[in-house]
């Protein structure tokens, strides 16, 4: 039988299991797996956190197998019936270029040429890199176009956000966009950037693919993104060279005079550019062969009633992108100039009409018209319908107006309501997506949840606006607004939860910890912003980190007496432990946790909860007992947590009780699990069957396909062994 299982075999399944944590069926089936790790090497064994740790984990249990013929039929029943991610058919397209694209022939020559050279091992890389404004963007998505019979298997995308180093988009997030575009499922998204990076060249080892890194800011940022296939070609499009980059460059520079009239001659009539001639050579000096300035150059040489070339006042400018803004803004009616300044204040990643009213202190429809003349003149652009954002030099131009024009006082209080707007929404989207659950702050006891017609939608909303929720923390920080901190944190909840976007949420996160650091470090809110920040170290496997703030997260619950909050930190931690095959320390854990709820006071709000919090921590324990082989005591455990679920008052001090299908089709999953392991695979099979109606309600379709896995080891355990 051993020659049936390779160390290959192992490492695959192991790799396979590991990197479906975003899941939590996939984090019970790693759970399970390091039970099976702790049989059959007779120890406790770390989790492995990397593909190193895995290849060696993977030879240990290999050699223990030899002698271990049970053990060796258990793996080689997991390597058979281990779900797989589903494939990842998905065909990405880049976004389309502009409609009218002039010249650089010569730089879709070079590309050409490094798409088409010899392998020879050698990943195909372009950095297509020029000054802002000049259409590397443009060059980039009209060469993805163009050469779509090339890479019959799609053209990804990516945007980088690198203008600044603030805001450039982490490897790990970029990496996550990648493998959604390939159509990798959300939930098997690999929890870190080395595991996602690994399954990116997986999937695109065999592909004809093209990948576009728009506004990268590094080679650091990216590295992690390039795979070696002999069919995959990387543009990685940036403002100037990046150093340890090894790529061919392509340099876009200015358009000729030639180039510039004739894209000119795109965009504006035959008649309007003959009635412009003499002022013709100013407007192209101006513009300086930057496509984007003369596309923002078109609204001004033409209007309803005429042609006109401008205000005739001379601009100065660093750049023609800047220079082209300056000209436009001259332009704007008042009310639409104060809204281009003040809606610049923060680098908001994209905003609706709703956001920019409350920032402008104008009515929505009203906000909306200016909105629309703002991207007429190129100001700001639409990259969907009704959503606007500035580009990057535009807002800079933007900002710096508005703190020359209306000063740091005018610009305070608008930055404010913005702030207060992403406030509001966030609490009432949160407390429409997530039901139940404790909330700290005004806001949250003032406001009504918010008017969508399921809990998909409202989280859907949020994912919307995640960018801009983090932002705006990140401004409330600044203004040296603690509560909106802590009550903008907690509406991203459930968008953690429920949409895995750890990554993303991340930097708000830690705005979250140190602002109730500086001011209320051993309160409820300081509590609560531990416990979300290590929650979402856990999921991106940065254990190191998290097992601290779950630490200062039970202390600080415990000093401003909140024992429930206390004993959920303590779970959490308890919980990661699972996860890290630390079955005694999360034993511990939980059973520290359950003794802080001795402390939830009878007659207060918390009491109400306080059953289904024992029976979660009765059912986390069993976990753990059976991660420990001590079946007995673990089957136990299980089993009054069932009865509990199912409504069956228990027999232990205060008896807890719920009525919880869900959580009972996960218990009997448990059990199956425990008498599987514990060599009673007719019971476990008992306790699967059990499971299903229970699971198939709640539409748990990812335990389901665990439990189908399980079921189907249990089904050969009871098959007598080949040759009996």
């Amino acid at each position: 039988m051993l020659d049936l299982i390779s160390t290959t075999a192992i490492n695959a399944v192991l790799g396979t299991i590991g990197s479906s944590m975003a899941n939590e069926a996939g984090r019970w089936a790693w759970e399970n797996v390091g039970a099976l790790v702790r049989r059959t090497l007779g120890r406790d064994t770390p989790a492995p956190v990397d593909g190193a740790q895995t290849e060696t984990l993977a030879v240990a249990l290999h050699r223990a197998l030899a002698d271990n013929p049970g053990a060796a039929r258990a793996w080689q029943e997991l390597i058979r019936t281990a779900p797989a991610p589903g494939p990842a058919l998905t065909r990405p397209v880049a976004p389309p270029g502009p409609r009218f694209f002039t010249d650089h022939e010569a730089e879709m020559k070079a590309l050409d040429k490094e798409a088409r050279r010899s392998y020879g091992g050698i990943p195909r890389v372009a950095a297509v890199m020029g000054a802002p404004g000049m259409g590397t963007t443009a060059l980039a998505q009209c060469y993805a176009a163009r050469s779509a019979k090339r890479f019959p298997d799609g053209s990804a995308y990516v945007d980088l956000r690198g203008s600044s180093a603030a805001g450039a988009m982490d490897p790990a997030v970029a990496l996550r966009q990648l493998l959604l575009e390939l159509g990798v499922e959300a939930a098997h998204v690999p929890p870190t950037t080395e595991a996602r990076g690994r399954l990116f060249r997986q999937l695109v080892a065999d592909k004809r693919l093209l990948v576009v890194l728009d506004h990268a800011h590094s080679a650091a940022q990216v590295r992690p993104l390039l795979a070696a296939g002999p069919g995959v070609f990387t543009l990685v499009v940036s403002r100037a060279p990046l150093a340890g980059l090894d790529a061919v460059p392509v340099v876009v520079g200015p358009l000729p005079d030639k180039h510039a009239k004739a894209l000119l001659a795109t965009v504006v009539s035959a008649p309007a550019l003959a009635a412009v001639s003499g002022a013709l050579p100013s407007v192209l000096a101006e513009c300086g062969g930057s496509p984007f300035a003369l596309r923002a150059a078109a609204p001004r040489l033409i209007s309803s009633d005429g042609v006109r070339t401008g205000d005739g006042v001379p601009v100065s400018g660093d750049d023609p992108v800047t220079v082209a803004a300056e000209r436009a803004y001259r332009l704007l009616e008042p009310e639409a100039a104060r809204a281009y300044r003040l809606l610049a204040l923060r680098p908001w990643p994209g905003f609706g009409a709703e956001m920019a009213a409350r920032t402008l202190a104008l009515a929505p429809d009203r906000t909306a018209g200016l909105l629309r003349a703002l991207a007429e003149v190129r100001l700001i652009e639409e990259p969907g319908p009704g959503r606007y954002r500035y580009r990057a030099e535009i807002r800079v131009h933007a900002e710096r107006t508005a703190l020359a024009e209306d000063r740091v006082a005018a610009c305070s209080a608008a930055a404010g309501r913005s702030i207060d707007w992403y406030l509001d929404f966030g609490v009432r989207a949160r407390k429409a997506a997530l039901r139940g659950g404790w909330t700290v702050g005004a806001r949250y006891e003032e406001l009504p949840a918010g008017e969508y017609r399921s809990e998909g939608d409202a989280l859907d909303a949020l994912v919307a606006e995640t960018g801009g929720l983090v932002e705006a923390v990140a401004a409330a920080a600044e203004f040296d607004r603690a509560d909106a901190v802590y009550q903008l944190v907690q509406a991203l909840w459930p968008v953690q939860l429920k949409a895995g976007l750890h990554d993303e949420v991340l930097p708000a996160l830690r705005d979250g910890v140190r602002t109730a650091g500086l001011h209320a470090p051993r309160s409820r809110e300081a509590g609560r912003m531990h416990s979300l920040l290590g929650l979402a170290l856990t999921e991106l496997g940065r254990y190191d980190e998290a097992e601290p703030q779950f630490l200062r997260a039970a202390e600080a619950e415990e000093a401003s007496g909140h024992p429930l909050g206390a004993a959920s930190a303590i779970e959490s931690l308890g919980l990661m432990r699972l996860r890290q095959w630390r079955f005694q320390h999360a034993y511990e854990a939980f059973d520290r946790a359950d003794r802080v709820l001795d402390g939830v006071a009878p007659d207060s709000e918390d009491a109400r909860v306080l059953p289904r919090a024992r029976l979660l921590l009765m059912r986390h324990r069993g976990r753990a007992l059976s991660g420990l082989g001590r079946y007995e005591e673990a089957r136990a455990q299980l089993a009054r947590a069932l009865a509990g679920f199912r409504g069956a008052v228990g027999t232990e001090p205060g008896g807890a009780a719920v009525d919880d299908p869900y959580n009972a089709g996960k218990t009997l999953c448990d059990l199956a699990a425990c008498e599987l392991a514990a060599g009673e695979p007719a019971a476990a099979l008992a306790r699967a069957d059990q499971a299903v109606p229970l699971l198939e309600a709640d539409h748990a379709d990812l335990q389901l396909r665990e439990l189908a896995a399980l079921r189907a080891r249990c089904v050969s355990a009871l098959e007598p062994p080949a040759g009996n």
